[in-house]
């Protein structure tokens, strides 16, 4: 069983939210996307991202009848190229929207993703939004940021998520939905246990808090609404200044399911 929660803000310095989340229980996806762009473009690329990738795990989930433009990735399960193939046809979409609108030319999206069918869980991302995982009461990013300060990073043997705090690249991005019409999709994939629970976020979140500060957070009792609505207003105490997405999603299994 898996129960879940969005909370997204545009926060204390931005006027629009161009952050978009899903929190959908019944197909068993999770997504944050933060846009960018001028003329409001940002939230559109956010949002048409969302809105294809829920639109082809809905499409998919009970038929083998569609096809796959991407091709089939031997390594991933079904639920993992299903997921693959979600993000690219959104790449696609935002791509083709910045390429037919003036007033959308640059725009792009990053975005994390997370399909839950029984135990398993695929994870898809593109960008700096992450996915963390919070298991016998120890936090792991399961994402690497597609920045240039990450990159770099990449080598040290002791980087972590919080290696990048303060780099001059730390924000510059390396790939984006929208930004190009063929870009790399990572997929990761590994199985749950009773109790695992999911944060995904934007980078107003993890910009502001580390890993020791969300671990803190995540260790709270709550329902997944009262954990995303705490990382969100932890972000915001600590003067975050960019739009601020978290959804928290719980697992449980059948026989550990408890409320």
């Amino acid at each position: 069983m898996v129960t879940a929660f969005c909370v997204s803000q545009s926060g204390p310095v931005r006027q629009i939210n161009e952050d978009s989340g899903l929190a959908d229980d019944t197909l068993g996806l999770f997504v944050v996307a933060d846009g960018m762009g001028g003329h409001a473009a940002g939230e559109v690329a956010s949002r048409l991202a969302v809105e294809s990738i829920t639109n082809f795990i809905r499409r998919s989930e009970d038929s083998r009848d569609f096809s796959w433009p991407c091709g089939i990735e031997p390594s991933l399960t079904f639920d993992g190229n299903r997921l693959r193939t979600a993000i690219y046809l959104a790449n696609r979409r935002v791509f083709r929207q910045a390429e037919s609108h003036d007033d959308y030319m640059g725009m792009g999206t990053t975005v994390v993703c997370a399909l839950i069918t029984d135990a398993h869980l695929s994870i898809g991302h593109v960008g700096d939004s992450r996915l963390y995982r919070m298991s016998g009461g120890i936090l792991t990013a399961e994402t690497r940021d597609d920045t240039w300060a990450a990159t770099i990073l990449a080598g040290r043997p002791d980087a972590g998520p919080d290696s990048a705090v303060g780099h001059p690249m730390q924000h510059v991005l390396t790939s984006a939905l929208g930004a190009r019409e063929q870009l790399d999709i990572h997929v990761s994939e590994r199985d749950l246990i009773d109790g695992d629970t999911l944060l995904l976020c934007s980078d107003g979140v993890h910009n502001v808090l580390d890993v020791a500060t969300l671990q803190s957070v995540m260790a709270g009792d709550g329902d997944p609404r009262a954990l995303a609505e705490a990382v969100v207003a932890r972000a915001i105490e600590r003067r975050t200044r960019d739009n601020v997405t978290a959804v928290v999603v719980r697992y449980r299994s059948v026989g550990g399911a408890h409320g």
